[in-house]
């Protein structure tokens, strides 16, 4: 996979979040409705990036800086937010991948943890944090209080290697 660090609303990139905010409708009745604005994303505040395979958009990920301490989350973290691979092209470790890349580029920014928040729909990616070093914390943003939500946390002062974009 050839990683590339776009905007949030690239072209590229909205077609891949606009396939991510599907699936969420199949998975949960409904888009996520959290916030979000492309400025976010963008260095050194946030990063957003896509993966190529022949060239084609299959996967997408990115974070952003908390901007204010709310519900245990805080300044010195990063969220990560629509993490997704096209169904045809999941099974190869894209995901795996494009997460430790993310939390490199989290952490060589300053950021002292990677936060995020998905729900109990998504077993796959649940199982993909925790294979990872996700630990669950208390719940926070948007969805804190939806039964289905679950929120994990990883620090990130012990991740190693360095990113590389293709």
């Amino acid at each position: 996979m050839q990683l590339r660090l776009l905007a949030f609303d690239h072209p590229d990139s909205l077609t891949l979040t606009a396939a991510v905010q599907r699936e969420y409708v199949v998975r949960y009745g409904e888009e996520d409705v959290t916030p979000v604005e492309p400025a976010q994303f963008a260095p050194p505040n946030g990063l957003f990036a896509v993966g190529y395979l022949d060239d084609r958009p299959v996967a997408c990920g990115g974070w952003r800086r908390v901007a204010e301490a709310e519900d245990g989350v805080g300044p010195d973290d990063a969220e990560l937010k629509r993490m997704f691979v096209l169904p045809d092209a999941r099974g190869r470790g894209l995901a795996r991948s494009l997460l430790v890349y993310l939390e490199v580029s989290a952490r060589d920014a300053g950021c002292h943890r990677m936060v995020l928040e998905t729900g109990t729909e998504q077993p796959e990616a649940m199982a993909l944090y925790r294979s990872e070093g996700y630990e669950p914390i208390p719940n926070f943003g948007t969805y804190r209080e939806h039964p289905l939500s679950r929120c994990f946390a990883k620090s990130l002062l012990d991740v190693a290697g360095l990113p590389a974009v293709g």
